[in-house]
């Protein structure tokens, strides 16, 4: 693809704003930090791998407009700043994995100057979005072993170039299948209340001249049982060590419909989406999304004021219902305990 979603320019985080595709590309620039911690909270970036590698450029900002001449001062504000970062968006993992890394690569050029600190920041930021591109395009080498020709592949949600920083992680496997001249054809979800699906994944593979049909979340039980679909990728935004994979609201009913019809589930993720530090997806916190999201698209009103809303934007796979886990390190299969254990 293109379009770079993500783009570092003489100290500047450049983003697309995500909210407005697919009727407007726009661009807009993050000057300081207090701006990428907007722009991850309101999704105008969003994608784990996205949310990463833009909190990471938000660290090198952010260090940049530290004004403290004591040392142990300057990293309090650092610490600060990485605060402010984490605490945006709760579920997606490459969050936290970003700034952790980013906060070791302060500590570990602790004895240079402060200046010398926010240039070693941005290069690691820069590092970051660099590795996460070659991630990207491992997941799809190793993923398109797993898509035979002609395949009807359903997606849900948007894991492609928009969620990462370029190419995509179930879109990467889609992306190299079209590229080895598979002939595949996609089914997008809506992926409601969002639309990520209607409206960035539908936008995304149209750009790639990608054969997309979209269709509503609840035709994808219907379009499986009539033999239109051969497999499932989606993405992921936390992956416990047990195998229990987040991702966006929807995908545990597609993982649970997809065992029904005897169709292979596979989720699509960076080793850096791999939280070993929790046992079960019973430990993912699943954040909770503003009522509004539900009760309008855009502004138009779509349901009675005052009605209750709940607005999980996440929901947990249980692994015995996915087939493998793509990573950028291979392809891994249960038990996940184990085989997740030797990829990390």
């Amino acid at each position: 693809m293109s379009i770079q979603p993500i783009k570092w320019e003489d100290g500047c985080l450049k983003l697309i704003d995500q909210t407005k595709l697919p009727s407007k590309l726009e661009i807009i620039e993050c000057r300081d930090y207090h701006s990428v911690a907007d722009a991850i909270k309101t999704m105008k970036v969003r994608g784990a791998p996205a949310i990463g590698a833009s909190a990471a450029f938000g660290m090198a900002i952010g260090a940049g407009e530290i004004k403290a001449k004591d040392r142990q001062k300057w990293f309090e504000e650092l610490e600060k700043i990485a605060e402010t970062l984490k605490q945006t968006r709760p579920t997606a993992v490459n969050l936290f994995w970003a700034i952790n890394r980013m906060m070791e690569t302060a500590r570990s050029h602790k004895n240079l100057t402060t200046e010398e600190i926010v240039e070693a920041l941005k290069k690691e930021a820069e590092k970051i979005a660099k590795e996460d591109i070659e991630s990207n395009l491992a997941i799809g080498r190793f993923g398109n072993a797993l898509v035979p020709q002609k395949a009807r592949i359903l997606t849900h949600c948007n894991a492609g170039a928009l969620a990462t920083v370029g190419y995509g992680t179930a879109l990467g496997v889609i992306r190299a299948a079209h590229e080895a001249g598979k002939d595949i054809e996609v089914f997008a979800d809506e992926t409601r209340p969002f639309l990520q699906g209607a409206r960035l994944t539908a936008w995304e593979l149209l750009q790639d001249n990608i054969p997309v049909t979209l269709i509503t979340d609840n035709m994808a039980g219907y379009v499986m049982s009539k033999g239109m679909v051969d497999l499932v990728i989606v993405g992921a935004d936390r992956i416990a060590a047990n195998g229990d994979t987040a991702n966006k609201i929807g995908t545990y009913t597609l993982a649970v419909l997809a065992k029904e019809n005897n169709i292979p589930f596979y989720i699509a993720a960076p080793v850096s989406t791999i939280d070993m530090s929790i046992t079960t997806g019973d430990e993912i916190p699943i954040e909770e999304r503003a009522h509004d999201e539900v009760t309008h698209i855009r502004d138009t009103v779509i349901a009675p004021e005052g009605v209750r809303v709940f607005n999980p934007a996440f929901d947990v796979t249980p692994h015995n219902l996915i087939t493998a886990i793509i990573t950028d390190k291979g392809v891994v299969r249960k038990p996940y305990e184990q085989t997740l254990k030797n990829l990390v």
